[in-house]
């Protein structure tokens, strides 16, 4: 069996047309029928079904198509590391990261790394903390970098950084002037929560219960930057990471007020690999570094710690 038929399938299971398949690929369709047909002979079971409206995978092509991408990407893999034995000054590295961590903690550090390795490329890909875990346990991403983390197995916490929530306010808010804020005032206040999905507000809420406290937000949403922008316009106030409105309090357009001892609600910053992948030369330098710049940036921030 060749890697090409591998390739060819993968695409054409993305596709799901032979004809977008051979496009993609610069191959004629009848280049893509004859790799099908070569894998369909070496496993000795039909893996697609031909129609008029494309192609659907039988039993057999289900469970190679589960298999295929993930195998490709470790050959992809293991031909960097092969480079990195040659000592080229090359390679590439897949990022998965959460939203809240990019602005003040991926986006700067990478800018420094990129710096100090200009040969080196990079994909950076932002989606939920779920799913850039199983970026990494799938093989389609080197490191992850998480904020809201739910519980999952299958990863390595190279990192983790404990992160304690303020109240986010503007800098005419009533709150601003405050030392600190319990979770009891927090509920005369216009506010603005993340959803069920995220795992500080399941940790909010559960407080909520504990303390026998009701709070009822104004606004709930997925969206971390619906959140500061709420706040900037002075709609409404949130609970945050100082870390992931760092820019805005340092240019003076918002404020931090911690939460007070009794009130504190934290969760973590992951940095993610899997635990059974060597990584490649260039993905490790930047695994440190990132590693590094954690760390002083946690330093640098208040009710944070490693």
């Amino acid at each position: 069996m060749q890697i090409r038929a591998l390739m060819y399938f993968d695409e054409l299971v993305r596709t799901n047309s032979m004809r977008q398949a051979a496009e993609n690929l610069n191959v004629a369709p009848t280049a893509i029928s004859r790799q099908i047909e070569n894998l369909e002979y070496h496993f000795g079971a039909p893996l697609v079904e031909r129609s008029a409206r494309g192609v659907k995978l039988t039993a057999a092509g289900e469970l190679l198509a589960a298999r295929a991408g993930r195998t490709l990407r470790e050959l992809d893999h293991v031909g960097q590391l092969i480079d990195d034995l040659k000592g080229l000054q090359r390679g590439y590295v897949s990022i998965h990261a959460t939203g809240a961590t990019v602005a003040n903690l991926l986006a700067p550090a990478l800018a420094q790394f990129s710096l100090k390795y200009p040969k080196l490329r990079f994909e950076v890909t932002i989606t939920s903390a779920r799913q850039a875990i199983e970026a990494v346990i799938g093989a389609e991403a080197d490191i992850a970098v998480t904020l809201f983390a739910p519980p999952m197995s299958g990863t390595k916490v190279r990192l983790r950084s404990e992160i304690a929530y303020d109240l986010i306010v503007a800098p005419g808010h009533i709150a601003a002037t405050k030392s600190e804020v319990h979770l009891k005032d927090i509920a005369d206040y216009a506010l603005a929560l993340p959803d069920q999905s995220f795992g500080f507000r399941q940790a909010f809420d559960a407080r909520l219960e504990k303390e026998r406290l009701q709070v009822e937000p104004v606004f709930v949403t997925s969206s971390l930057e619906m959140l500061k922008e709420l706040v900037l316009s002075g709609a409404a106030v949130t609970l945050l990471p100082a870390l992931t409105v760092r820019r805005e309090i340092e240019a003076g357009q918002l404020c931090a007020v911690p939460l007070g001892a009794k009130s504190a609600i934290r969760t973590h910053v992951d940095l993610c690999v899997a635990p059974d992948r060597q990584l490649s030369f260039a993905a490790a330098k930047l695994l440190d570094f990132i590693e590094r710049f954690m760390r002083e940036r946690a330093q640098g921030l208040p009710g944070t710690k490693d």
